[in-house]
């Protein structure tokens, strides 16, 4: 009898024991961290006294469109959705959102991906990334361009900065999207896979979600060998300013490298540089700094220090930015330039109308010198001189020096008075959204190995790239550039960041978000990420269509007239009410 106690106690203690260590095993499958992040602005808008009390006690998740963009403070009304399908080229990246909510504060919020499997294949849990999104300040379109304070318009917070946390705490009665993205290797193997990815909060399982991905058996070359000529402004001084860095410094430079490379790995062709005073008038919140010195010396000969250009166009360079150097301006906004003068001891500051004796002299000077130094590193066939938006008689004037001064510099200009029509020669030309360019003068351009882009602005509703914007607009834009035959597209800021771009994108003189489309420590947004998407899109068009040209058959052909007619439907910036649906359908044809 005791024998027989001892043993049933015994059995007992091992099977407690054995649930309890299969309780601590499920409950230590994260460890517990602290999640320090920045805290958002407060929701200005009444959403914040909408009714959570129908929303399930516990973490809510579902997968919803990467076109959806929804508010922070409503209880969603989404249909759950567990499963997510998603399709790509080898090389292509493709994205999914899954959607959070909870009425209650959620501690810990974390994401993992499993392998992804298919019939004697797979693809390592590498290849994703799951990226919390984070709400900024931003307004409204209104009258587009013009000096505008913050209480002037709506304000609302929109979601849009890809956060690169290992884990987030959710507050009670808030909407969390997370941006999820799959890198398909070049060599993956093509077939269907399923992969899975699990939610975790507060160190404990509490969802799986299966993620069904199609790997077309189509290889997208590399962003360095895209042909979209992709050019977005940077501005080195807004990174130095937020890090608190000193221009120009290792550091400084260490700080930029992961925010051009992502630059580099959208296709980026252009490197932004400048020839003296920020060209723009400080336009931005932070001005340019300097990256060529200027200096009269007391014999009154000139010296030019290149050291930082140099400098500057390397880094990019070994980055992978190596097609084109655009260098700003002949034409500055002000029509000042500066210079150490070195009898006076001072940093003289003169303004010199482009029509003026004094003009032509002091800019022969130094062009004739920059022609040779860019000769000297092997830089002058890829270098041009770069007008933005100036006046028709400046531009002849400018033009008419830098033909007599350096007839080997090309020319770069972001034009708005179609002085296109005027000089057909220059090599790089981009051409406001409002002044399309016709068929005839792109196809006579691209004979001549000229390129002809479009640029958006403040001045542009659709497609933009605001905060506010629909998310598709950004792929939108690159669609239209094929329908419109055009070779690429410009914007004018890649980085110029506002005085605290991580939680308020609005700025004083321009829509909300027009300054930057990425965010400080190489964060990006869902606006650059679609970006990158339209340009995919366009790269496999023309793909595509040297395929079924070369094929030459009726099925072929077939399909080659199927999607010219779809292109053809982007080329207008005002289109159906329904372009989302059409621009999805549209790129179903290309997988």
């Amino acid at each position: 009898m005791n024998i027989l106690s001892t043993i049933l106690r015994l059995t007992v203690c091992m099977l407690i024991g054995l649930q309890v260590l299969t309780l601590v095993s499920c409950e230590s499958k994260r460890p517990k961290k602290e999640c320090p992040t920045f805290e958002e602005m407060q929701d200005p808008t009444n959403d914040t006294l909408s009714d959570w009390s129908n929303v399930p006690a516990g973490l809510q998740a579902s997968f919803i469109s990467i076109d959806d963009k929804l508010p922070k403070s409503v209880a969603p009304e989404v249909s759950i959705n567990r499963s997510a399908s998603v399709s790509g080229w080898k090389g292509e990246k493709v994205s999914a959102q899954l959607l959070l909510w909870s009425a209650e504060d959620i501690d810990q919020v974390e994401l993992e991906f499993a392998d992804f499997d298919s019939e004697g294949s797979k693809l390592p849990a590498s290849v994703a990334q799951a990226r919390f999104v984070r709400y900024v300040m931003t307004d409204e379109f209104g009258p587009g361009c013009g000096y505008r304070k913050p209480e002037d318009f709506p304000a609302s917070l929109a979601a849009d900065m890809l956060d690169n946390l290992a884990c987030f705490n959710m507050e009670a009665k808030s909407v969390r999207p997370v941006w999820l993205t799959i890198h398909i290797p070049s060599d993956a193997v093509a077939g269907d896979y399923k992969g899975k990815l699990k939610l975790y909060a507060a160190g404990s399982a509490v969802g799986d979600f299966e993620i069904a991905l199609n790997v077309v058996d189509q290889v997208l070359p590399e962003p360095s060998e895209w042909l979209y000529h992709l050019d977005l402004w940077q501005h080195p001084s807004a990174v130095a300013r937020v890090h608190n860095l000193e221009v120009w410094s290792d550091a400084h430079f260490e700080k930029m490298k992961p925010l051009m490379q992502m630059l580099a790995d959208a296709g980026q062709k252009v490197i932004t540089t400048t020839l003296n005073k920020d060209p723009w008038n400080n336009q931005c919140y932070d001005a340019y700094a300097d990256m060529i010195i200027w200096t009269k010396n007391k014999d009154q000969n000139w010296t030019f220090d290149y050291t930082i250009f140099d400098k500057w166009v390397q880094f990019m360079m070994d980055l992978g930015i190596d097609k084109m150097i655009n260098c700003y301006s002949l034409l500055t906004w002000n029509n000042q330039l500066h210079y150490n003068d070195m009898e006076k001891g001072e940093l003289v500051t003169v303004e010199l109308k482009a029509q003026s004796k004094e003009y032509t002299e002091l800019w022969s000077v130094f062009l004739k010198d920059f022609t040779q130094h860019l000769t000297n590193k092997g830089w002058l066939e890829i270098t041009n001189i770069a007008m933005d938006e100036r006046a028709p008689a400046d531009m002849q004037a400018a033009l008419k020096v830098l033909q007599s001064a350096a007839p080997e510099l090309g020319v770069s200009l972001a034009d708005n008075h179609k002085s296109y029509q005027d000089y057909p020669w220059i090599k790089d030309i981009c051409v406001g959204a409002g002044n399309p360019v016709a068929r005839e003068d792109i196809a006579a351009r691209r004979e001549k190995g000229l390129t002809t882009t479009y640029y958006v602005c403040c001045s542009d509703k659709f497609p933009n790239m605001f905060t506010f914007s629909a998310p598709a607009e950004s792929v939108y834009a690159a669609w239209y550039a094929v329908a419109a035959d055009l070779d690429g597209f410009l914007r004018w800021a890649y980085n110029s960041w506002v005085e605290n771009p991580l939680t308020d994108s609005r700025f004083r003189t321009w829509p909300a978000g027009d300054t930057y489309m990425v965010y400080p420590d190489a964060r990006s947004s869902i606006r650059f990420e679609r970006l990158v998407e339209g340009i995919q899109d366009v790269e496999k068009i023309r793909m595509l269509r040297k395929k079924y040209s070369e094929e030459n058959t009726p099925e072929s052909l077939a399909k080659l007239n199927q999607l010219e007619e779809a292109i053809g439907y982007f080329n207008t910036r005002e289109p159906s009410s329904d372009w989302q649906d059409r621009l999805n359908d549209a790129k179903k044809l290309l997988n």
